[in-house]
């Protein structure tokens, strides 16, 4: 299989930087995604990560004047973009964590960069360089079987887009490769455990706002054990708590996959991760009671390596990112928890966990 990238481009804000037109054509084994999990770590990763190595040779250092990046790449046939957030204290001799974000379906990077998730202000105040991919077509291939969506239909390559991509960042922008994290809502939730379970190797941590595990990955068996943070609503309309299919308001009925259950999703990864104490549970204080929500948090400790498991549940929270804006009716999404800030209990569990 051949793979043509006709074009780099990278944005900066201050300035734009348009990298010269090249043709190079790189042979890249066949990495179609299948139930049968892991796939050999360095058949995988070899795999996945030439295009960008490739890229990356290619293109010449530049100074970088700007916080604020854009870019784009050619890979496997489909236009890539995404945005890129440098801390102010960025500098060629640091290295500095990564943590890539991932919108939810029907979303955009530049919508989770600008109005959704507030990591610009997490990157900033504690040394992160953040970075916004935008799936295709709006959607990430997160293992479900569906039609519903290029992304999905097709079988988008989006596990080798991101891990080439996280690649590209480290070498370019001095990224510290043992504190690389994933984060994402909904879709770009049920992405970020697809990655855990394909490319733990690569993962320091992941946190997972609105989404539960998709039923296409229960028999995955990732090779490493990766921390996780989830947050969940219990009454959330579209990715059921309970477990189930995925409902999406005007799909027309459209199949969009289903999902095991909170409870499950937690199981399975206390299981990957080897966790054996027992679950240590604290209700959060009740900040905002005008919410409709109550927060509980359960620890699930006494893991390989110190991958702790941690799942908040938000008792009578809906489809949001809990702390932030409520970007659709409550009759559509369901209610916005207040008494926590996702983006800052994300980071700070970000902040304990580095890859050994």
């Amino acid at each position: 299989m051949f793979v043509t990238a006709n074009l780099v481009r990278l944005d900066m804000r201050s300035s734009m930087l348009s990298w010269r037109r090249f043709a190079a054509s790189i042979a890249l084994g066949g990495c179609a995604f299948t139930d049968k999990l892991p796939y050999t770590p360095g058949e995988f990763i070899m795999t996945r990560f030439t295009f960008l190595f490739v890229i990356v040779s290619l293109i010449a250092a530049e100074p970088i004047s700007s916080k604020d990046l854009s870019g784009s790449i050619e890979f496997k046939g489909y236009r890539r973009t995404f945005l890129i957030h440098l801390p102010p204290d960025h500098g060629a001799s640091g290295s500095y964590p990564l943590v890539v974000v991932l919108h939810g379906g029907g979303g955009t990077a530049r919508h989770m960069k600008r109005r959704f998730s507030g990591f610009d202000g997490f990157a900033d105040r504690n040394g992160f360089i953040a970075v916004y991919p935008d799936g295709v077509e709006r959607q990430w291939n997160d293992g479900r079987t569906i039609d519903a969506s290029e992304a999905h239909r097709s079988n988008v390559d989006d596990v080798g887009f991101l891990s080439g991509l996280v690649n590209y960042v480290i070498r370019r922008y001095h990224g510290n490769v043992k504190r690389v994290y994933f984060t994402g809502i909904s879709n770009g939730a049920l992405m970020s455990y697809r990655l855990a379970c394909e490319i733990p190797d690569t993962i320091a941590a992941i946190a997972a706002v609105t989404g539960n595990l998709p039923e296409n990955l229960i028999s995955a068996a990732p090779a490493v054990p990766v921390p996780v943070l989830i947050l969940n609503g219990t009454e959330d309309p579209l990715v059921p708590w309970e477990g189930g299919p995925i409902r999406v308001p005007l799909s027309r009925g459209k199949d969009r996959g289903r999902v095991i259950s909170a409870a499950d999703t937690v199981r399975f990864w206390v299981r990957a991760n080897g966790c054996t104490a027992a679950p240590v549970d604290e209700e959060v204080p009740d900040r905002d009671p005008g919410d409709g929500c109550r927060v509980v948090r359960h620890v699930y400790g006494g893991c390989t390596r110190g991958a702790e498991v941690i799942l908040y549940e938000m008792k009578g929270g809906g489809h949001t990112w809990p702390g932030g804006p409520h970007y659709l009716p409550a009759s559509i999404v369901g209610r916005t928890c207040r008494d926590v800030d996702a983006t800052l209990i994300i980071g700070e569990f970000f902040k304990k966990h580095e890859k050994k």
